[in-house]
């Protein structure tokens, strides 16, 4: 063994653009400290079943360009040895008998927990890379989630293409946006694309919002976009919003995914197909032909080449855990706030609540989010004020006035 001991690197649950980088930079200080550097392939997948082959030695060769490419080269996979006694043990006993004693993971809330529990059982020293595309861990507002600006970018790029083709083909797309609970990458894509409407769960305050609600919105805003001649437009959708419909309003609906009992299975729930059927619906009523598309944009993001951003941003992140674990650290997860290295740990960042990593929502009170929506197109208020756009409205929805404003306004 090396001098200063032998360090594993492991990724844990999805891809996010970046983990290269950290990868890369981690080993290559870790060799120029002294550490025997090794890769532990698929996360603890392998660890909970004993199998040390899992492990291959890293050289800086090995990993000196990776930093261009996405992906994970040690793959990645979502085990959770916390779940299981004997599993945490198998994990510990197998890097021992590796003889690691410095860990650095790279993953999100499951993968952090392992960490901090190796850490707890055995003299492993552990540091952890926080990864997601959500950009919701509790960091300064300014400071984003390695791989984000990535999938934000990507994904800008997604609609915008989109926006064409819908000025194109004279159509309509509603586009769900991956993000859990948050809607920053929603509302990220949607702002940099200039998408006609964007909605994120974070507007609405009420624990549940109305499916018809939603709908109301985007109706008015294709009845706007009507009134105006132009006949197409994007819409984007935060998948959070899912766990803010209202499962009995949604029993009503019929092109739904159940269980066996009946109950909607919410993680099966298709949004942007649902919205499209309801909005299609609505119009053809009154007899109006709107043509409408529906789209997922989530997994074309987690693996794309990292921009120069999250090449740069990760590389510090990888080289800032390997000086954490040489200051003697260990148990904690690892930021780069206004240039330097803050080690933030486990305890400070849970939801004391759930014992999960508290989430960062999107601030709707921040200019982010104000300049953001002065760009949509939604109804509001001042568009009753005035007769004659009322009147187009209404044509533009074939409503009456009065209907327009007992439905909108």
């Amino acid at each position: 063994m090396s001098s200063a001991g032998k360090l594993a690197i492991l990724v844990g649950g999805g891809p996010a653009p970046g983990i290269n980088s950290v990868i890369g930079s981690a080993t290559i200080k870790a060799i120029n400290e002294g550490f025997e550097v090794l890769g532990i392939q698929d996360g603890f997948k392998w660890l909970v079943r004993r199998d040390k082959s899992c492990a291959r030695q890293l050289s800086i060769d090995d990993v000196s360009r990776i930093h261009l490419r996405g992906g994970s080269v040690l793959g990645t996979a979502r085990e959770n040895p916390t779940k299981s006694e004997e599993s945490m043990k198998a994990v510990v006993e197998t890097l021992t008998e590796l003889g690691v004693t410095h860990l650095v993971t790279i993953g999100g809330d499951d993968t952090a927990k392992s960490s901090a529990t190796v850490a707890e059982r055995s003299s492993i020293h552990t540091v952890h890379v926080p990864k997601t595309i959500d950009n919701d861990l509790p960091l300064p507002a300014h400071i984003p989630t390695f791989g984000f600006q990535t999938a934000r970018h990507t994904g800008a790029e997604i609609v915008h293409n989109l926006m064409e083709d819908a000025k194109s083909t004279r159509r309509w797309y509603v586009v769900v946006a991956m993000g859990r609970q948050a809607g920053h990458l929603a509302l990220g894509i949607g702002k940099a694309a200039g998408a006609t409407v964007t909605l994120i769960r974070e507007e609405f305050e009420n624990e549940t919002v109305p499916f018809s609600h939603i709908c109301d919105i985007l109706e008015g805003t294709i009845i706007k976009r009507r009134a105006t001649g132009r006949h197409y437009g994007v819409i984007v959708l935060a998948e959070g919003l899912i766990e803010k419909l209202d499962p009995n309003e949604m029993n009503d609906l019929e092109d739904v995914e159940r269980d066996e009992h009946g109950h909607i299975r919410f993680a099966e729930f298709d949004l942007a197909r649902i919205v499209k059927f309801e909005l299609e619906d609505r119009f053809r009523k009154r007899g109006i032909h709107v043509s409408i598309s529906n789209k997922n944009v989530g997994y074309e993001l987690r693996c794309c080449d990292p921009i120069p951003f999250d090449m740069a941003y990760c590389r510090e992140l990888g080289n800032s855990a390997i000086r954490f674990l040489l200051g003697g650290g260990s148990g904690a997860m690892v930021s780069v706030q206004n240039g330097h290295l803050v080690p933030l740990l486990f305890e400070d960042i849970r939801d004391p609540n759930t014992g999960k990593t508290r989430v960062r929502n999107v601030d709707v009170a921040s200019e982010t989010y104000r300049v953001a929506r002065e760009y949509m197109l939604r109804l509001d208020y001042s568009d009753f004020e005035n007769a004659g756009w009322a009147e187009k409205l209404a044509q533009a929805g074939n409503l009456s006035v009065e209907e327009l404003k007992k439905r909108f306004a």
